[in-house]
């Protein structure tokens, strides 16, 4: 879809440095699916907060130590 968009003199000599003239689009469409992933991520998280109950984990006493614990438990990690 084309969608009609207006850029500052500076912003588009700054996406021609780095995307060429004839790269703007795709650049553009980059830019922007990575900008809407991290707002969709942010949003997942900020949805999260709170979710879990602030005591009665199994890491509550030595949270370094279940850490490790957990990582020698996973085979699939190496050394």
């Amino acid at each position: 879809m084309r969608v009609h968009i207006q850029l500052d003199d500076e912003l588009v000599r700054e996406l021609d440095r780095r995307a060429g003239a004839r790269g703007r689009s795709g650049y553009i469409a980059a830019t922007l699916r990575r900008a809407l992933e991290d707002e969709r991520r942010w949003e997942q998280i900020e949805s999260a907060v709170g979710s879990l109950e602030p005591t009665g984990h199994e890491w509550d006493d030595d949270p370094a130590e279940w850490v490790a614990s957990q990582r020698r438990a996973d085979d699939r990690r190496v050394g």
